[in-house]
């Protein structure tokens, strides 16, 4: 038989072992990612869907767009290729989504490829940019001062129902008086707005001296209606498929992927005047050749708790095993990883929700399926305090 006392302890006991229970339970269904299969290989009339890139508009709607590649799994330009640029809508959080919408289809053989957006919150203005490119045309055979591989923008006023006619961009995002310069592809992925308004979208560019080793951002001040291009990133490692996210002091920060297969890190540049000029490169966060994404999720300046900043792309070995990323101290340091997705995973790229949720839409099962997977706050900002 217990005393008094002893029972007392008993019950305390217990109820303790409850809370912790209940609180176990929570956190494991507040914190477990959801993910829903957005675009199928196979699937719609195209052999393989590539190359994600996502978007929340302002009314909250989630755009998810793709290269949907028609004969095989090859990149733009490559042999008998044929790329259309498609999207998704979803208005539910990414728990369903739309049957496809093809953005272009530039005619047989053409690729429209490589989507970059971004939203213009004082106008409530999606945008997305793009490569356009002839036929048999790619980064290692377009022809300098021609317009093998074009540059082309578009914008939707109504979170993605509707489109604008493209805009050509060509001639700023590439000088088309350079005798060496081939090409200039956006993002993919990674345009932002800044908090002075500025629209900025990251450029990688190949030349015929050394291949795709040009980084730089072209820009906007007047929400779009003219565009300028800024200074090469100073090379000292090449580099490309490139995204940007503005640092708590205004500055933006330039992650590249790097396009060596010995250079186990990516690279990293900043500029401080707006995406005019670039620093030298620095070595940036450990991972394989692959693109991946960069986002900010809070900023102490705006009322949040601290600063964040996420990043999402494999773990490795390889292109396996995707895991998302925090840094506490502005991108210098990535102290706190996630596991999101174990097997096979490629390109992500990311958003931020309405609820402050973060949505990944990446690459997964070996380029079967292009996967929104959904992370809640708890998941994000957790209890982890480095």
């Amino acid at each position: 038989m217990f005393t008094a006392t002893q029972r007392r302890v008993l019950r305390l006991t217990k109820i303790m072992l409850i809370l912790t229970c209940v609180g176990m339970a929570n956190w494991s269904q507040a914190s477990k990612p959801v993910s829903s299969d957005v675009f199928v290989s196979g699937k719609d009339g195209y052999a393989i869907y590539r190359i994600p890139a996502i978007e929340t508009t302002p009314n909250g709607t989630l755009i998810a767009f793709a290269e949907a590649r028609k004969y095989g799994g090859a990149d733009p330009g490559f042999g008998k290729q044929d790329i259309d640029l498609v999207y998704k809508l979803s208005s539910d959080g990414g728990k369903t989504w739309s049957a496809m919408f093809i953005m272009e289809d530039p005619g047989e053989l053409w690729s429209a490829a490589n989507a970059c957006t971004l939203v213009d919150r004082k106008l409530g203005r999606v945008w997305v940019l793009y490569l356009r490119g002839e036929p048999m045309r790619n980064t290692g055979t377009s022809r300098p001062k021609s317009r093998d591989n074009m540059t082309y923008a578009r914008y939707s006023d109504d979170n993605g129902k509707t489109w604008s006619e493209p805009m050509d961009l060509t001639g700023i995002a590439r000088d088309m008086n350079d005798d060496q310069w081939r090409s200039s592809i956006v993002g993919p992925g990674g345009g932002i707005q800044t908090r002075s308004g500025v629209l900025m979208v990251p450029v990688w560019g190949s030349t015929i001296k050394s291949g795709p080793d040009l980084n730089l951002a072209i820009f906007s001040t007047d929400h779009g209606k003219t565009w300028q291009r800024g200074e090469k990133v100073p090379q000292s490692a090449g580099g490309d498929e490139n995204q940007l996210v503005e640092l708590a002091n205004g500055n933006i920060l330039m992650d590249i992927r790097q396009n060596k297969q010995n250079e186990g890190h990516r690279w990293l540049s900043i500029s401080s005047d707006d995406g005019k000029t670039w620093e030298k490169p620095f070595p940036g966060t450990t991972v394989s050749p692959v693109a991946c994404a960069i986002e900010r999720y809070s900023l102490a300046a705006d009322g949040h708790d601290r600063n964040r900043i996420l990043w999402t792309g494999p773990k490795g070995p390889g292109r396996n095993n995707l895991v998302m990323r925090i840094s506490y101290d502005e991108g210098k340091t990535f102290p706190d990883e996630r596991p999101i997705a174990k097997g096979p995973a490629a390109y992500s790229d990311m958003t931020i929700l309405k609820d402050r949720t973060v949505g990944v839409l990446w690459e997964r099962a070996d380029y079967k399926y292009i996967t929104f997977t959904r992370i809640d706050r708890e998941f994000v900002e957790g209890n982890v305090k480095p």
